[in-house]
């Protein structure tokens, strides 16, 4: 053990999306600009809910919170990876690295469990609206809020600790922009297929479950729609095919990179940056041009931060 820890690496090197120079410098000017979109949509939202109040309901509660996450989540890996697509060596310090690893995983997973709280208050809006009210309170809310950052907190220290238990002694070359468990563990100096298995087992298993049951309460929203009026499945439609959409879009590349262990394909690095660089830019879009109430409550706001300024001057 002594030994092992005297040749511990210190430090990671990635290789990055590319090592075309050009290619880098226009994956840079594209990304900083969809970082700096992604942070402006989501800060947005969240000023407009909070300074709403007819705003003040669950589901743009739970909105302002996934828009929260979607901030914490793209700036854990995007920052880095700007950073290294400007230099020609990319490196990352092993507790960096970890660090970064942890938070990915708690914003993640986070995000899983939070997109499918937003599934299951679609299904009591729908399916039992008379029930609502009492169904989703505000304390409610709160409190399965509380959950998802304590799940998030639970899933990401148990890939932190079988991540970092390994001995790292020899390669240190990450194929990839972030730190990941996946391509962290395949630079272990011991054998990682029991290892591979029970991060499978956590985050596929969490990641499929929580997408099954997603996709469940869709099609019962579905069949029950058939009993609404013409006015009230429009609305439904509307709003839970933007939900879907986000759903989608953040699940695939999770099921598809966290459900198959000891396996990589060259494929990966595009998938991972859907889910840490695209989709966090996408639930603003997706909520915000899509949803009247909310672009209502934008104008507003704006109007009143113009009316200020004018008597201010």
């Amino acid at each position: 053990m002594d030994a092992v820890n005297e040749t511990r690496i210190t430090e990671f090197v990635f290789l990055g999306l590319t090592d075309n120079w050009a290619l880098e410098i226009l994956f840079f000017m594209a990304f900083s600009v969809t970082y700096m979109l992604t942070l402006l949509g989501n800060i947005l939202i969240v000023v407009t809910t909070v300074f709403t109040p007819r705003l003040h309901t669950p589901m743009y509660f739970f909105l302002s919170n996934l828009s929260f996450i979607d901030i914490c989540h793209s700036s854990v890996t995007v920052p880095k990876m700007l950073e290294g697509l400007l230099l020609v060596r990319k490196t990352i310090s092993f507790d960096n690295c970890i660090a970064q690893l942890f938070f990915l995983h708690l914003f993640a997973c986070a995000e899983i469990f939070l997109l499918t709280i937003m599934a299951y208050d679609r299904y009591v809006a729908i399916c039992a609206p008379l029930h609502y009210t009492s169904v989703m309170n505000m304390r409610v809310c709160v409190q399965l809020v509380f959950a998802l950052w304590l799940g998030g907190t639970a899933h990401s220290l148990v890939q932190t600790f079988l991540t970092i238990r390994l001995p790292y002694c020899g390669p240190n070359v990450i194929d990839s922009y972030f730190c990941d468990v996946p391509p962290v563990i395949k630079l272990a100096c011991t054998d990682t297929y029991l290892t591979g298995m029970l991060i499978v087992s956590n985050s596929g298993t969490i990641s499929l479950t929580c997408f099954l049951a997603l996709v469940a309460s869709y099609m019962v929203i579905l069949v029950s729609l058939r009993k609404q009026s013409v006015e009230g499945r429009q609305k439904a439609l509307s709003t839970c095919s933007a939900h879907f959409m986000v759903v989608a879009l953040f699940f695939g590349p999770c099921i598809f990179i966290y459900t198959r262990p000891d396996t990589s394909f060259s494929i990966d690095k595009v998938v991972s940056v859907f889910y840490t660089i695209v989709t966090p830019l996408l639930n603003p879009l997706i909520y915000t041009f899509r949803n009247e109430e909310v672009k209502s409550a934008m104008k507003h706001l704006r109007e009143k931060q113009v009316f200020f300024m004018k008597s201010c001057t």
